[in-house]
């Protein structure tokens, strides 16, 4: 089995566009990844694609995988639409990986698409409602917000986590955001500002939520030949994880963690050979701040309500032990349901490259985590920096 590298990822701006089609918002980031690659990269050598998406709004609901592929130029070539809620393109990416790995093709198009913001708020909220168990969570008037309010309150009540907590969260995120150029929400705030904000859910405030966004991402995954033939800075897919769980959260075992990522995560590490202790920064699935606290105990960062205590000693900064969401996260950069996953994988590429905005001194490994739902799915993948000139 062949190893697969990354070469080439890009992003359209995340924001809301309503000049913007989401054919057009993912051409820009097809061709920003394109132009990634050293030396830039031909489009016919793409051999199939895996297109991540929800369909908010209720666009283009068939055949919308093949609908931007085709216009991009990626003529006749196989493509799946993936949907796994916010974790479509995270299984998109595994799906191009997969399909390189088992010698199906040598390169491979991972990316994903949402239009979000042309649409009234009620509207967004059932779309992303559906997201969740639908009869006994979305019919009985659970919102998103509402469910990982709960998990919060859980959290603040088993652990001792506090409403600041949750802001340090939102502080970090839009600190990082507000240096990504491609960021929705890029400014800065403070504890205070997030603290006092109006009430969305409770004990979430507004500066607790991520946005609804408009946005699209691309990566180009290739085997080994083909990645020492166009880059001498290849980045190389070190582990996979991936779990399913149910699908409503009253329906697990734990309101304080999400199963799936932790299986996930797990699956990543012990693939790649690592230890949670050997990642050096990580994207993680902020949609709400309670999220990011979560991941850090999923993902064996610290150990059990041990969260709140990594924000409190600045571990997650960017000059810290373990940057977490440089990009600015789903908090800041934005949450396009579809794109979020390989947006991630833009950073973590950026980063091993050394070209990321807020870029972390020297490393080695990241990794980027993508959630559906409230756990109902999750990705883990792990990146190494390859050696200089070799693949």
């Amino acid at each position: 089995m062949t190893e697969a590298y990354v070469v080439g990822a890009g992003q359209s701006p995340f924001g809301s566009f309503p000049d913007e089609s989401y054919r057009s918002l993912f051409e820009t980031a097809f061709e920003r990844a394109l132009d990634s690659v050293d030396g830039g990269f031909e489009r016919e050598r793409i051999e199939e694609a895996f297109v991540g998406t929800l369909g908010v709004g209720g666009r283009q609901l068939g055949l919308s995988g093949p609908a931007v592929t085709e216009h991009v130029g990626l003529h006749g070539i196989p493509t799946t639409r993936v949907e796994n809620a916010c974790s479509a393109s995270g299984f998109a990416f595994r799906n191009a990986v997969t399909a390189v790995r088992a010698g199906l093709a040598d390169v491979v198009l991972a990316g994903g698409y949402e239009i979000m913001t042309d649409t009234g708020s009620d509207h967004t909220k059932w779309w992303l409602g559906v997201s969740g168990e639908t009869e006994w969570e979305r019919l009985s008037g659970t919102t998103f917000a509402g469910v990982y309010a709960q998990m919060a309150s859980a959290h603040m009540d088993e652990y001792g986590t506090t409403a600041e907590d949750l802001s340090r969260v939102a502080v970090k995120n839009h600190r990082n955001g507000a240096r990504n150029p491609n960021a929705q929400l890029g400014f800065e705030c403070t504890l205070e500002d997030a603290t006092s904000a109006p009430t969305v859910a409770d004990p979430l405030t507004l500066y607790h939520c991520c946005p609804t966004t408009d946005g699209a991402s691309a990566v180009l995954v290739a085997s080994e030949e083909v990645a020492r033939e166009v880059t001498d800075r290849p980045v190389r897919v070190a582990g996979m994880g991936a779990s399913s769980d149910r699908v409503g959260l009253f329906q697990r075992g734990t309101l304080t963690g999400i199963p799936a990522s932790r299986r996930a995560a797990e699956r990543a590490y012990d693939e790649a050979g690592i230890e949670p202790g050997d990642v050096d920064f990580a994207e993680v699935h902020d949609c709400f701040a309670i999220a990011e606290i979560v991941a850090y105990e999923d993902l064996g960062f610290c150990e059990r309500g041990e969260g709140g205590q990594l924000l409190r000693d600045g571990v997650t900064d960017p000059d810290g032990a373990l940057p977490v969401n440089t990009s600015g996260g789903l908090k800041s950069k934005g949450h396009p349901i579809g794109a979020t996953g390989t947006g991630q994988i833009v950073e973590a590429f950026e980063q091993l490259r050394g070209g990321a905005h807020t870029q972390v001194e020297n490393p080695r490994y990241g990794l980027a985590h993508n959630v559906g739902g409230s756990g109902g799915s999750a990705t883990v993948h792990v990146f190494e920096r390859s050696a200089e000139g070799s693949a």
